[in-house]
């Protein structure tokens, strides 16, 4: 051992420029909201005795699996699964995706030693398919463990939690890539800058989320991703989201109005990530990312079920072994200009709403249901051609040449439920939007009126449109993440209101409180059509 505590995989002179040891040695609190505070304080992020105290603490708390290897297995298969082969020349296993290994402060032999581990890993986890994070997280393990054995049975009891309510790393390419479209999501509505801003730039907005994992686990420095790291686990995968939604804040801040480097973004966001402490330092990209507020831990969980199920339904459930190494499997827009026409918008417009809309149907060829070059302007017909379909995307062309449109979650049929009078439904995923004269999407906000539930008569008259799958029965299908009561400051026996249509009219508004944020009557009308995915 080093005078300071370092391990033999660590370059001493590396680390004492990265993380010098000047903290505090011991930890007493065993509260988790103190230990929460403390994490995100950095309380022990400048001790290096003390971070890996706590970090044996920490993960020998998690709850496992039964049986789960230790440090005894490592010592016992080690040497037959490695064999004769030098560290350096060992190969990487194959759920890694061919992701480097993050050297960060280790030296030659540190970085041999997490090949070793993660070979003996692959050997005692055959169910782990797909998981391009585990080289960084054994790399910053090796950092604070006395010996291979003990990283790899923290890297095992990390891979083992059996905790449903407590996921850590993704290990599956199902886990990975509903991963990926959360994290789309949550960008969508939480960083709607920066999102403009990767539309703009980018042909698929999904093959440049899809890179937000390595952000953090790869492109960060050793001090950011370690303090990372400190808060995620104690407080779990939320965190990750919460860093990599602020690191695209950062980014748009420092990039909007300037020409990007490169004519890749994402390249771009890599550089701009392993050169963030010229932006910002770790305390305030915490600070930054834990200023967001997010949506509970539980409506996450119930979109990223979502977003799975829409791959399986898809059938992008493990990575193409055709596909080169070099290329992942990515999940694309599914709006091509072969097959797409519209009277009222082009296939770049198309895309941009697209990109609005939620990921697990952004993964859908748009369908048209009814247009009103067709169908006329029969209320009535287009209740026929869009009921049984969900969600739904509407386009209108005003006889001003103004271009608006919505999108709608829920489906029209639910309309009947007000026994013929005007009653709004839908849910908050609902949003209406104008392309011309200029782009603006408006989203829902809180709902502070209650009595809105109840039937209303209006003047005013809205004719919109729609994008789709069938409605299925089952309820557990139609799950919202954005349909929690208390998001919308309503008794619970109340749902979310954006949606209302009646024998004469519809409206859509994000803010029911509001009134209509777009009024159109059919005779106002050009042109109208509903699509769905």
């Amino acid at each position: 051992m080093d005078p300071l505590g370092y391990n033999c995989f660590v370059d001493r002179d590396k680390m004492d420029a990265t993380i010098q040891d000047l903290g505090p040695k011991e930890l007493s609190c065993t509260e988790l909201q103190e230990l929460k505070q403390l994490a995100r304080q950095g309380y022990w992020a400048r001790s290096y005795t003390l971070r890996g105290k706590v970090y044996q603490r920490l993960i020998r708390d998690i709850p496992c699996r039964t049986v789960t290897p230790d440090a005894s297995v490592y010592s016992d298969i080690v040497g037959k699964i490695v064999g004769k082969h030098s560290s350096g020349s060992l190969p990487l296993p194959e759920f890694v995706d061919n992701t480097q290994v993050p050297s960060y402060c280790l030296n030659t032999r540190g970085e041999g030693a997490v090949r070793k581990i993660l070979l003996c890993i692959a050997n005692q986890f055959p169910d782990v398919s797909f998981c391009p994070a585990l080289p960084a997280v054994v790399a910053l393990l090796l950092h604070y463990s006395i010996d291979e054995a003990e990283c790899f049975e923290k890297a095992c009891r990390i891979l083992a939690c059996n905790d449903p309510s407590k996921k850590l790393i993704d290990q599956s390419f199902l886990a990975f890539e509903s991963s990926c479209m959360t994290f789309g999501d949550l960008v969508n509505k939480y960083c709607q800058a920066a999102h403009k801003l990767m539309v703009a730039v980018s042909e698929d907005v999904l093959q440049v989320y899809a890179d937000w994992q390595r952000w953090l686990f790869g492109e960060l420095p050793l001090n950011y991703f370690a303090r990372v790291f400190d808060v995620f686990l104690v407080e779990g995968y939320k965190v990750l989201y919460r860093v990599a939604l602020a690191i695209l804040k950062f980014f748009h801040k420092v990039r909007a109005g300037q020409p990007l480097e490169s004519d890749n973004v994402k390249q771009d966001i890599r550089t701009f990530v392993k050169d963030i402490a010229k932006t910002v330092s770790p305390e305030k990209l915490l600070e930054k990312a834990f200023a967001i507020r997010l949506f509970s831990r539980k409506e996450i969980q119930l979109l990223q079920m979502a977003n799975e199920k829409a791959l399986k339904q898809k059938g992008i459930t493990v990575k193409q072994k055709s596909v080169s190494l070099s290329k992942r499997q990515f999940v694309h827009l599914a709006v091509h200009a072969e097959n797409f026409h519209s009277e009222i918008v082009g296939v770049k417009e198309m895309r941009d709403i697209w990109s609005w809309v939620p990921e697990r149907f952004a993964l859908c060829q748009p369908l048209l249901l009814f247009s009103s070059l067709q169908h006329g302007y029969s209320l009535t017909r287009f209740y026929f051609q869009c009921e049984g379909h969900e969600p739904t995307l509407l386009l209108i062309k005003t006889t001003q040449k103004e271009v608006c449109g919505a999108y709608l979650s829920t489906d029209w049929s639910e309309r009947n439920k007000f026994g013929g009078k005007l009653g709004f439904f839908g849910t908050g995923e609902c949003f209406v939007f104008r392309l011309q004269p200029e782009v603006q999407r408006y989203e829902w906000v809180v709902i502070k009126h209650p009595e809105l539930t109840k039937p209303v008569s209006l003047e005013s008259t809205t004719i919109l449109s729609s994008p789709c799958h069938s409605v299925s029965s089952d309820p557990a299908d139609r799950l919202s993440p954005f349909l929690a009561a208390r998001h919308f400051n309503l008794p619970s026996k109340t749902e979310s209101l954006f949606m209302a249509g009646g024998n004469d009219c519809l409206i859509i508004e994000p803010d029911a409180s509001a009134g209509p944020q777009c009024v159109v009557t059919p005779k106002e009308a050009d042109q109208g059509g509903a699509l769905r995915d």
